[in-house]
């Protein structure tokens, strides 16, 4: 009715994360933030997540505390139906309580000037506007820190929208070099970098090959900060768990495995190095043909000269994981074989490094050594003093596998290492002694 005042829109504070809608039970998690008790609990128990929808952090526990002050605020505030601006700002209790941070946050000018229906109009536009950079960032400040908006986004078809825009600047700029339509190309991935990529229907859009071929593109010729926004995108996929993604992108397991590989011989940054070795991990171990496919680009060679220099335990044991997945294969074997620096960088983690580092280790050198021995990797274990390790390992405390490994790697190969001078007299008693 004309003359019936119309119910005020609930403030952004008011409505749950998960559902826009208000919350009827609030309750914050250990994050921080406040959700309503039957989405989160949905969430949390209904689909076995263990991290904040909103931030995407790992929940340090599964506590759900009521947050009464909010509940209260949100009573007042229906009891009182909808207050003019004048006597809201003037007399309603719920004021000062929606002065926090959060509030203002989510109630800046830009986030109402482009509320629902406006990222909607901006999206529509999107695609015809010759200004695409300067749309696409104002939807990226719109979005930023709003999970309200970014599910709009998600909802009005914002993925589509900007993955079909990446793919127009992608041709654009290998047609003819334009550099303002890589520019967009780039300012687009970090729309899409803003997402929580956290639900299975995201990923998948996200997946088609009009937006991960721009994205595997940006990772490997992009600016540094473009990069690292490919780089977030590829490093939720993954951690989302969608099987092979590599296969349902559309994409060639080497378009994946090449720049992963660029970005850890380059050492651009020490953050892309990290999450570089972790989708490298995440490819090989999922594609059916990964570990043939990295050893093909050459991924045998540059974690090798990686491990030689590592000086994180973190980053030395992931690659010594790296190994002995592709040392699996016949090619990785060779390839390391082939590599002068080999046993010498995987044998210098042994007993200096961590257990863990140790025991993958020795696991490489079993696949080199034992699976498949090739008379060069032998003469390198003895000569670089992977050799006088491993029997090191037999006076020390280590699991039993690790411990079978390397008794049978002595036997097998002890008579080829006795012929070498530089072969310790007491490791030939000690091997005598096996026999």
């Amino acid at each position: 009715m004309d003359g019936e005042p119309a119910m005020e829109e609930p403030p952004h504070l008011f409505l749950c994360p998960i559902s826009m809608e208000l919350m009827d039970d609030p309750v914050t998690v250990s994050t921080g933030v406040t959700y309503d008790r039957r989405s989160i609990e949905q969430w949390i128990f209904g689909y076995g997540r263990a991290t904040c929808p909103a931030t995407m952090q790992p929940l340090a526990n599964l506590d759900l505390t009521p947050n009464h002050t909010l509940k209260r605020v949100i009573g007042s505030w229906l009891d009182r139906g909808s207050p003019s601006p004048s006597t809201s700002a003037s007399s309603s209790p719920s004021t000062s309580s929606l002065s926090s941070p959060a509030h203002e946050l989510l109630a800046t000018p830009l986030s109402r000037m482009l509320g629902a229906e406006r990222l909607r109009s901006a999206l529509a536009d999107l695609e015809e506007t010759p200004f695409k950079v300067t749309a696409l960032k104002n939807i990226r400040a719109c979005m930023a820190g709003d999970v309200a908006m970014q599910c709009e986004f998600v909802s009005s078809g914002g993925i589509q929208a900007v993955a079909r825009v990446m793919a127009q600047a992608l041709a654009e700029s290998a047609a003819g070099g334009d550099f303002s339509a890589f520019t967009a190309c780039e300012e687009a991935a970090a729309v899409l970098a803003l997402l929580p990529l956290a639900d299975a229907a995201s990923v998948g859009l996200v997946l088609a090959p009009e937006c991960m071929r721009p994205v595997m593109a940006l990772l490997q010729r992009g600016g540094a900060e473009a990069r690292l926004h490919a780089m977030d995108i590829v490093t939720k996929i993954s951690n989302a768990g969608a099987g092979d993604w590599t296969a349902a992108a559309g994409v060639e397991v080497d378009d994946v495995l090449k720049p992963l590989l660029e970005l850890l011989a380059d050492e651009v940054s020490t953050r892309l190095s990290s999450r570089a070795l972790d989708v490298l991990l995440d490819v090989v171990a999922r594609s059916r043909d990964g570990p043939a496919k990295a050893v093909e680009v050459g991924a045998v060679h540059v974690l090798v000269e990686l491990l030689a220099d590592a000086d994180d335990r973190h980053d030395a044991e992931r690659i010594l994981l790296l190994l002995k997945r592709l040392c699996k294969c016949p090619e990785g074997r060779l390839a390391f074989a082939e590599h002068d620096l080999s046993v010498a960088a995987v044998g210098k983690t042994m007993l200096r490094v961590s257990q863990l580092a140790t025991q993958l280790a020795v696991k490489v050198l079993w696949l080199v050594s034992v699976v498949a021995p090739s008379e060069k990797v032998l003469e390198d274990m003895v000569l670089t003093g992977a050799v006088a390790k491993l029997l090191g390992l037999l006076h020390v405390e280590t699991p039993p596998a690790t411990k079978q490994k390397t008794v049978r790697m002595v036997r097998i190969n002890g008579g080829f290492w006795r012929q070498y001078s530089c072969f310790p007299t007491d490791l030939r008693d000690y091997l005598r002694l096996l026999d």
